[in-house]
């Protein structure tokens, strides 16, 4: 491996497909082979990594600052209703007679104080929208960060940002950061992916599974990050699975292999241990370890395997406008 720092980002586009299962793993399993690693959570919102690999308390627990909640000052409000009007969040309400605004689903938006015509409006500035947590050695011997957001505040792409930026300060100028995504194609997939040398896909052979990792791998082209793919539970529907490999195909996408369905995976969930640690002769961790001497493969060229899989265009980004109904 060459002596720079690497980002492999582990993305599905679908919740619930194995993606952390998978992350732990091949963290425990490149780790033994003398890797310079770091684990990273990215999914702010519902982070699940450390579970996986067994870390039940933090070394480092840091609040993050950002963001605005409004409030209404009742010597000034003359109970007009305005802002209750204008709300699209739904955040002001009538409380005992007054207006006033939920601090949790207040999105500091600003709205709210543009159709006050007294200016009762006022907000309250840094509050905290989540956690940054940081275990500076886990029992596998990397690190992992990690964060998780606050109920109600908004930006969870800019935590995931702030968990890669500490990330990257931890890990230094060489090495690999396996970063562990959310579901979806959301600002914390894209906080994720802005910068990153590979993008691990997880999928299952679903519908939807396919439908989502195309939303997915649509984004990656935007950002031209090359791709590989694994099938995940791979024998729950094999005509699946085929279309799968063959959208890899046609998109240069390098096709890894896949991961058979084990009931032994849950088993290793409940005792907070990496499937390859709880079970290494079960179906799954023996697809693992050939998974894992694969990505070896990979990480040890890694700017050649970059140069082949390279997304043959950069897809160009078209928002979507949606108006408001009646308009």
């Amino acid at each position: 491996m060459k002596q720079k720092a690497y980002e492999i980002v582990v993305a599905s586009g679908k919740g619930g497909v194995g993606k952390s299962t998978i992350t732990a793993s091949l963290l425990v399993l490149l780790s033994r082979h003398g890797y310079k690693l770091l684990g990273a959570d990215a999914d702010a919102e519902a982070p699940n990594l450390h579970i996986s690999l067994g870390v039940a308390d933090w070394d480092r627990v840091e609040p993050y600052y950002e963001g605005r909640v409004a409030y209404i000052q009742d010597e000034l409000c003359t109970q007009c209703g305005r802002c209750l009007e204008a709300c699209q969040f739904g955040a002001v309400e009538i409380v005992n007679g007054r207006y006033r605004i939920n601090p949790w689903i207040c999105e500091g938006c600003y709205t709210c104080s543009f159709v006050c015509p007294v200016k009762a409006v006022r907000f309250n500035r840094g509050v905290v929208a989540g956690y940054l947590k940081v275990k500076e050695r886990t029992r596998y011997g990397f690190p992992l960060v990690s964060s998780e957001s606050m109920p109600g505040r908004p930006n969870s792409g800019k935590l995931v940002t702030e968990t890669k930026n500490i990330a990257k300060k931890m890990l230094g100028s060489e090495g690999l950061i396996f970063i562990d995504a959310a579901a979806g194609i959301g600002c914390q997939v894209i906080s994720s992916l802005v910068g990153a040398s590979a993008l691990l896909m997880v999928a299952e052979p679903t519908p939807t599974s396919l439908s989502d990792l195309k939303r997915l791998h649509t984004l990656a082209r935007h950002f031209r990050i090359p791709s590989m793919l694994v099938i995940n539970k791979a024998d729950l529907d094999e005509s699946y699975r085929l279309k799968l490999i063959e959208y890899a195909r046609e998109w240069r996408i390098d096709y890894l292999g896949d991961i058979p369905y084990d009931e032994k995976v849950p088993q290793s969930l409940e005792r907070m241990t990496p499937i390859v640690e709880a079970s290494p002769d079960s179906l799954a961790s023996k697809a693992l370890f050939q998974l894992a001497e694969r990505l070896r493969e990979i990480i040890e060229d890694m700017d050649e395997w970059r140069i082949k899989h390279l997304p043959p265009r950069q897809e160009p980004f078209v928002p979507k406008v949606i108006k408001p109904e009646g308009r």
